[in-house]
């Protein structure tokens, strides 16, 4: 009842515009409720069944407690996952303390990554609950739950990771989990609360409900997508650690990671002189690939007696340094191997491309050892630059990002024939993830540490050591910059044994057999050269 006349009567005084205004102040339908509001704060207009409309806004899971504190959960864990992933971006580029992994870094990254896509849909979609989202992820977690014991498993892989990249997957596989449940819960919750607010549970969908299921389902199947990618590429991780090995893998810089070194053949001593001993630089490719071969050449028909070999950082069968990692830092690395492997000079060294940048900082450190220098189409420290450019760093650090997804080594090894010995040091080394970070960690110090500590070794190079170059023909006229930094290079000492550009040679000289014709002459002549002068160096 609307009350007495009078009241009636001064209501009818009121404008129109000013009760209407009035209702909409104090009608408490006007307002859109939250996960907040509370069901009984809201009065409910009366019908025949005492229910409300099931398009309510009221009828909400919401209303329950147990949602809410899921929901509340579900933002903590986002945020502590964001922390995560945030660490985990900067330790690629500098490793905090306790945080280096020997392995690439990129796939607890990637793994991160996942898990916060599988929150955010969480969180996104939290109100629209769906079975074929819970199917999906329900895939996603038994995906993720075999990544899991695989790296667990795996003795290698689990160093590799380490425990950042063991925490990453088992806290995908606990939130991929968690995404399950709470789904499941919210179904569950609105449920309850339609057959109790409404009298029956709500079969409809809106479009904007629609809408919501099928996008969350359609991320869920991308996430589907990455993790089955991941798998493979784990697989063939595994299958990648049976390569055999020559040689050792040593720990050095306090036991943080470990480098591969090995060599060939015996000590040999000319009257009560030892013999120099060949140690191989690669440049930018794992020297196993084909440089070592043109050493095992050599050493077959007596030009060298013996030669070691190493993999930098990240290459081959050798861990990831942690970052930064410097030009000098592999020589220190090299330096520590050799001691710990009881390898003892004198020492010829052969280095190539951006391994003489190496091959130059240890001989500028062992002075004494140090008989002779050959480098093939070396890099400049002038030209350190090329490697050092932001955009090319770009590249490294995206290809990087997608290397766990390991789209190019799946294709080769199931349509291209690509063997596990291609994968680890061979032509598709470059698609790994451990070469892609070292290539990285070059460009980010290329231009600064790298250079600053070449430029010194160059100062403190003895001037009576031998040396050769010997450079590409083809990079020489196609680059005129770099044949000007050939022909200053060939002034590092004042010994020069030999300069030879090779005619037709590309920058792997050894690729054609005219440039390791050369090559094997040269480096004869620059043993015996280095044999003539077994004095001390330094009083």
């Amino acid at each position: 009842m609307w009350g007495s006349k009078k009241n009636r009567d001064d209501d009818d005084e009121q404008p129109q515009d000013d009760v209407a205004s009035s209702r909409r102040s104090y009608d408490p339908y006007e307002r859109e409720p939250s996960e907040r509001t509370r069901l009984l704060d809201r009065p409910r207009p009366p019908n025949a069944e005492g229910y409300l409309d099931p398009d309510d806004p009221a009828v909400s899971p919401y209303n329950l407690w147990s949602v809410r504190i899921l929901r509340y959960f579900t933002v903590l864990f986002l945020m502590i996952s964001f922390v995560w992933w945030v660490l985990l971006l900067v330790s690629i580029f500098v490793s905090p303390p306790g945080m280096h992994s020997r392995g690439s870094g990129f796939f607890d990254f990637a793994y991160t990554s996942l898990t916060l896509g599988n929150l955010l849909v969480a969180v996104i979609f939290f109100s629209a609950p769906a079975k074929a989202l819970r199917i999906t992820t329900a895939i996603i977690t038994g995906l993720l739950l075999i990544d899991m014991i695989i790296i667990l498993a795996v003795p290698r892989i689990r160093l590799e990771e380490g425990w950042p990249g063991i925490a990453s997957v088992v806290w995908a596989v606990f939130i991929a989990a968690w995404c399950i449940l709470t789904d499941r819960v919210v179904a569950w919750g609105k449920k309850e609360e339609e057959e109790r607010l409404t009298g029956r549970p709500e079969t409809r969908r809106t479009v904007k409900e629609w809408s919501a299921v099928l996008l969350a389902t359609i991320f869920s199947i991308i996430f589907i997508i990455i993790a089955l990618l991941f798998t493979s590429t784990l697989a063939i991780r595994i299958r990648d650690t049976t390569v055999d090995m020559a040689g050792d893998r040593i720990l050095v810089d306090g036991d943080k990671y470990a480098v591969h070194l090995a060599c060939v053949g015996n000590t040999t001593y000319t009257g009560k002189e030892k013999d120099a001993t060949i140690l191989l630089e690669a440049g930018e490719e794992p020297l196993e690939y084909d440089f070592e071969h043109w050493a095992w050449n050599a050493y077959e028909n007596g030009t060298i007696s013996r030669y070691c070999y190493w993999d930098r950082p990240g290459y081959a069968f050798s861990d990831n340094a942690p970052s930064p990692h410097s030009a000098g830092m592999s020589a220190d690395a090299l330096s520590e191997a050799l001691a710990v492997a009881g390898e003892e000079g004198p020492w010829i060294l052969v280095g190539a491309g951006t391994g003489t940048v190496v091959s130059r900082i240890f001989s500028s450190r062992h002075l004494k050892q140090v008989t002779g220098i050959m480098l093939v189409d070396p890099l400049h420290e002038d030209l350190l630059h090329r490697i050092g450019s932001p955009g090319r760093g770009f590249l490294l650090w995206g290809w990087g990002i997608i290397s766990p997804l390991g789209i190019q080594r799946l294709v080769g090894a199931i349509f291209n024939g690509r063997t596990r010995e291609d994968r680890v040091y061979g032509k598709s080394a470059y698609q790994n993830g451990k070469f892609i970070k070292a290539q990285l960690q070059e460009n980010l110090v290329a231009d600064s540490l790298s250079k600053n500590e070449v430029v010194s070794a160059r100062n403190i190079q003895l001037a009576d050591t031998p040396l050769v170059i010997v450079s590409s023909g083809i990079k020489c006229r196609t680059d005129n910059e770099w044949e000007r930094k050939q022909e200053d290079l060939t002034k590092l000492t004042d010994n020069l044994v030999a300069w030879d550009v090779v005619n037709k040679a590309p920058h792997q000289v050894w690729d054609t057999l005219e440039g390791r014709t050369v090559m094997e002459r040269d480096l004869k002549a620059l043993v015996k050269a280095a044999s003539k002068d077994r004095t001390p160096k330094i009083e």
